[in-house]
């Protein structure tokens, strides 16, 4: 990862995560969800929210509170390690609860939009498993981005259970077809993945002078993510050594040691994306069945008709 013209990163990234308020029909959006608010505070990050106390939003949060303490003399001395922002017709819904009432730290804007705006000077993205808008948020934040009213950063996409597949579709085909700017989005598959993209951002995250350069900061942390991953499934490595062994290789290895290293980054990368791509077709498999019995029932039902 080139990090040339780009400043240290601070002690207590924010990281923003928009999700669903309800919990999903599935138990395990709500079970990973959890497990990123614990990796949210293991980290030492700080979560900005939209200030919930139910479905997949507050499963977050209370990962973040039921984990913090531990590491509150270490990361967490002179900041409170959730900030909820609302506006404050919704604070009034919620302000008794008692669950909400541990966040200490609350900001109330004006207006959903400006809301949207104080949620995104975060340092880091995450959109996790949700409704329609969870969806405006995201496409709110991309068009945002690519408008250049807000600086590029991270976007991890917490792709639970393959929840984003269409969208990730989608989203590329607006690319491919020109009518969007590709977006460097990190997808991750569950909370182990999260916890290595997590401790990369932690190390490498830099605040960049401009969105060419975190662009290609995000797009090669996503293309190397997974030999990070392929290589902490040896017991006892960890990311720094993972870090320190490629930038010796790049710094002190022969020209055959520099190849070899980036075709194991290529491969884990291919790798990595054929998995993806093979559960995907699963999926769509899935669907067309959907789709053959959708058309089953039409096709009776205007028999009947008829």
């Amino acid at each position: 990862m080139d990090n040339r013209n780009c400043d240290a990163a601070p002690k207590n990234l924010r990281v923003c995560v928009s999700g669903g308020h309800r919990d999903g029909k599935d138990s395990v959006y709500v079970e990973e969800c959890y497990k990123l608010g614990a990796k949210i505070a293991k980290m030492g990050f700080r979560l900005d929210y939209g200030f919930s106390n139910s479905g997949v939003m507050g499963a977050v949060a209370r990962g973040v509170l039921d984990n913090w303490l531990e590491r509150k003399d270490k990361f967490y001395s002179n900041v409170a390690p959730i900030v909820g922002v609302t506006t404050k017709e919704y604070y009034e819904l919620y302000e008794k609860d008692e669950f909400l009432q541990q966040i200490s730290e609350v900001v109330l804007e004006d207006t959903l939009e400006n809301r949207k705006i104080r949620l995104l000077e975060a340092d880091i993205v995450v959109f996790a498993p949700g409704g329609v808008g969870t969806l405006d948020e995201l496409a709110y934040d991309c068009v945002a981005m690519q408008d250049g009213f807000l600086k590029t950063k991270p976007f991890i996409i917490y792709n639970v259970d393959g929840f984003f597949y269409h969208i990730l579709e989608f989203l590329k085909a607006l690319a491919a077809t020109g009518f969007a700017n590709p977006v460097p989005f990190i997808v991750v598959d569950n909370s182990e993945d999260l916890d290595t993209a997590f401790r990369l951002l932690k190390l490498k995250y830099k605040e960049c002078s401009n969105s060419k350069e975190a662009y290609a900061q995000a797009r090669q942390l996503a293309y190397e993510l997974p030999f990070f991953i392929k290589k902490k499934k040896n017991e006892g490595i960890y990311v720094e050594d993972i870090i320190s062994y490629i930038d010796d290789v790049n710094e002190n290895g022969s020209d055959e040691q520099i190849a070899s290293l980036k075709n194991e980054i290529e491969q884990a990368y291919l790798e990595k994306e054929i998995e993806r791509m093979y559960d995907r077709l699963a999926k769509t498999g899935r669907d067309t069945a959907v789709v053959s019995d959708k058309l089953t029932k039409l096709k009776k039902r205007k028999q009947g008709s008829v």
